[in-house]
């Protein structure tokens, strides 16, 4: 860049100036006392060109991509981990909380989706007033700290505020600030380089539950937490000497709510949805573990359908990423959020190992579409200059919907003794988000025709 830049800037002040001849140039007394060389100048020019602005995103090079790899690494520890707690689900249920409900149980989990997204408009907030590195990497001790303390719980409240509370706020703070950090550092290939940053998230969904559910077996319980620590401290490590911020902070008028975008009937409707979609969405997730052997599949193959998922999430992830530049992202997440309520609806009824493989890959590959993309139609629904404040408002009011969603989901199970009702209440969670999205984009294109 400064081979480019540097050229330009002697230009600047190498055109004379015409006067005529015999005339003399006048100086103020502030001119004569304060001369300014043309290396001044230059210097100056050089310094405008060169810092960092929303102007010139590298869009690309050594350090951007090093921030994008820290970010796979922050969802793989974070939100793929989090995902990962359908594996949990199963082996409390049947082994350390064996004397307590799937519906007492799922609130550990749903406690940890909820606290991902709940703190996330105060957590947007300290990132745009420039703090970065200290509540990165307190987050970051929290996280590694809960992880090996999960190791050591035996009653249902340790588990609670070890793995819901404290993994779920330590992943709030450290999720939102790597998707911030990425979006300073691409404009033009942003979507393409989020798209690979989100791609930890899938993997990390994929891995940690073959991992657990091996090392378990292997080591027990104890070794097999502390080994998931230890690879929290690789990976965490890694994002965190990799991230870093590039554009200044920014003080967005208006303190840290701005109620009145929701007199935009687009946004109120979506954030509606967002809400309602994770009243179920997630409910296959937490239970498919523990529901398949009811189901007819095998004791080896039982604990790898929260894998499965989300090894179908990935190729989700990828997909939408292709088309929804195309089509908008509304308009593709919408038959993909349909799709994943119609699997919801047909998973408890299949029977069989390959039925059971069948619904988890297509059910991570549609739910991931929608979880991969929901934050996309954000820069639509308002002005861009306050579109994190907009999506931080969005994440705090779904968060109740994850919050409640995967319990309900067990207290059916418990009062029904099977899953068939739970499918049928999650399903129609998701159906009914699907109407309100469909809703959203009609408000937001003022009619049904067009790209959004």
């Amino acid at each position: 860049m400064e081979k480019d830049t540097a050229p330009t800037a002697l230009r600047l002040t190498a055109v004379p100036h015409k006067r005529a001849s015999g005339a003399h140039p006048k100086h103020s007394d502030s001119e004569k006392g304060s001369p300014v060389s043309p290396s001044d100048e230059n210097a100056a020019v050089l310094r405008a060109v060169n810092q960092p602005t929303e102007d010139n995103y590298p869009n690309g090079g050594f350090e951007a991509w090093s921030v994008v790899i820290g970010g796979i690494c922050i969802n793989f520890s974070t939100l793929g981990y989090i995902n990962t707690w359908g594996a949990f689900q199963e082996y409390y249920e049947n082994v350390v909380l064996k004397g307590h409900t799937p519906s007492e149980i799922a609130w550990i989990g749903s406690t940890q989706y909820a606290l991902v997204f709940l703190p996330a408009l105060l957590v947007r907030r300290l990132f745009d007033l420039g703090h970065f590195h200290g509540p990165l990497f307190a987050a970051t001790v929290v996280l590694i700290l809960c992880t090996f303390l999960t190791a050591k719980c035996t009653k249902y409240w340790q588990f609670l505020l070890c793995q819901g509370f404290g993994i779920g706020l330590a992943s709030s703070v450290i999720a939102c600030f790597g998707t911030s950090t990425v979006a300073h550092w691409f404009k033009r290939r942003r979507k393409p380089a989020l798209s690979v940053f989100a791609f930890g998230s899938p993997l990390g969904g994929a891995v940690f539950p073959i991992l657990f559910r091996n090392l378990h077996i292997a080591v027990g319980f104890k070794w097999a937490m502390r080994t998931i620590a230890f690879i929290h401290i690789l990976t965490l490590g890694v994002a965190n000497l990799t991230l870093k911020r590039r554009l200044p902070p920014k003080l967005v008028p208006g303190g840290l709510l701005n109620l009145k975008q929701f007199k935009d009937p687009a946004y109120t409707v979506y954030c509606l949805s967002g809400f309602t979609t994770f009243l179920g969405l997630y409910t296959m997730l937490t239970f498919i573990n523990a529901s398949a052997q009811s189901q007819g599949a095998s004791g080896a193959l039982t604990f790898y359908y929260v894998s499965i998922a989300n090894a179908g999430s990935a190729a989700g992830h990828l997909a939408i990423g292709l088309i929804a530049n195309r089509f908008g992202p509304l308009t593709v997440i919408i038959p993909a959020t349909f799709l994943a309520g119609i699997l919801t609806y047909v998973w408890p009824f299949v029977r069989g190992e390959a039925a059971l493989v069948t619904v988890s890959l297509l059910y991570g590959m549609f739910s991931g579409a929608y979880a991969g993309f929901m934050l996309a139609p954000m820069m639509a629904l308002g002005e861009t200059s306050d579109v994190g404040r907009r999506t931080g408002m969005y994440l705090t009011a779904l968060a109740p919907g994850e919050l409640v969603g995967p319990p309900i989901s067990g207290a059916i199970n418990r009062a029904t003794e099977g899953f068939e009702a739970v499918g049928i209440y999650a399903g129609s969670a998701v159906m009914i988000a699907v109407v309100l999205l469909t809703l959203s984009r009609y408000y937001v294109l003022g009619g049904w025709r067009g790209k959004a």
